[in-house]
């Protein structure tokens, strides 16, 4: 796989059909280089996939990390209401002139996919998606997509498409790696809370609104 990262939550199928507002779920599936990417992704797009990116970013929008060892305390009481203090402290302090400028800048992460069913009306495979959780020296970051599309669907060139469903017919496991492109929510837009699996540990939750997604062949 590409991209540097810990931790993965199970996949999910998004099936449902898509509403106006969403982006379009049916995109080509291309097979190129990691390092080559960012020429098939909007140009003025900031790739957020190695947690020294992250790390610049949330310096520019929020300037420090929270003290998550005193936020949590004694891990009994109180980290609920002291996280919700925290959360709106940070609301209010991104109306600095660096922080708007970074609120307005569009971004890319990335998910992890797998190829799964053939819809052969429309030549291409559902994806099944999971986030992506990274450990940064902030803490543990998971980027939230709003308004992601509810049917996603992969469209490989005619030249692959024969070998990729009979390698899925097969069973076998044929990921891809998931661009995510939109910028963050400006009313929501960086939310911080406790992983739920490891009590204690900060995470770092970047809300962004989807613009388009992107399925590239993993290599």
């Amino acid at each position: 796989m590409w991209l540097t990262c810990t931790y993965l939550i199970g996949f999910l199928i998004l099936s449902a059909g898509s509403s106006a507002e969403e982006p379009d779920g049916t995109r080509p599936l291309l097979g190129v280089r990691f390092d080559h990417v960012g020429r098939a992704l909007p140009s003025d797009t900031v790739l957020m996939h190695q947690p020294t990116t992250i790390e610049a970013f949330l310096d520019r929008v929020d300037r420090q990390p929270p003290d998550w060892t005193a936020l949590w305390g004694r891990g009994e009481h109180g980290h609920d209401e002291r996280l919700f203090a925290l959360n709106r402290e940070r609301d209010a302090s991104r109306e600095r002139p660096e922080a708007r400028r970074a609120l307005l800048q569009r971004l890319t992460f990335f998910w992890s996919g797998e190829l799964s069913e053939y819809d052969r009306r429309r030549a291409g495979f559902r994806v099944a998606i999971g986030p992506r959780f990274l450990p940064t020296r902030w803490g543990l970051v998971r980027f939230k997509a709003e308004g992601l599309p509810s049917d996603l669907m992969a469209v490989p060139k005619p030249s692959m498409r024969e070998v990729l469903r009979s390698r899925v017919a097969r069973g076998e496991k044929i990921e891809v790696e998931v661009a995510i492109t939109g910028r963050l929510m400006p009313e929501e837009s960086i939310i911080y809370d406790f992983a739920h699996d490891e009590p204690g540990l900060g995470l770092i939750m970047p809300v962004v609104r989807v613009e388009r997604v992107d399925f590239f062949l993993a290599r």
